[in-house]
């Protein structure tokens, strides 16, 4: 499978922001419903925000309700999360996924494609 691309991980402080893209070369990611998830060492990977095709709604798991922003840039083919006040319980790898349906899905089994993962660490 084509795989989408994350990027922007990194080391951040508690309280810091961070912002993670996905993009998808050969493909248009305006096409599908986007989510991102994230696993942390030991964990099921565990849904963390949503979007629709439309981009006209978004989801949140309730972890990163307020912190987190789910949004998409047609023209820039990417997906990205906006993490904002972040806490050392976000530590872990994300990844980004699509689907083809109008919405998305908190479940990991309904995407057709991933991403490889980008590392975030969050130090307190």
């Amino acid at each position: 499978q084509e795989q989408l691309v994350e990027s922007g991980g990194g080391l951040v402080q508690a309280g810091g922001s961070l912002r993670l893209s996905c993009t998808a070369p050969g493909r248009t990611l305006s096409s599908y419903a986007m989510g991102w998830f994230r696993q942390a060492p030991g964990k099921e990977r565990e849904f963390v925000a949503g979007i629709r095709r439309s981009g006209l709604a978004t989801y949140y798991a309730d972890s990163v309700k307020g912190r987190f922003t789910i949004s998409r840039d047609n023209a820039k083919n990417t997906v990205f999360l906006q993490m904002n006040i972040l806490k050392p319980e976000d530590t872990a790898v994300y990844y980004c996924a699509s689907r083809d349906d109008n919405y998305p899905s908190d479940q990991v089994q309904e995407y057709d494609y991933w991403g490889q993962g980008t590392q975030v660490t969050v130090s307190s």
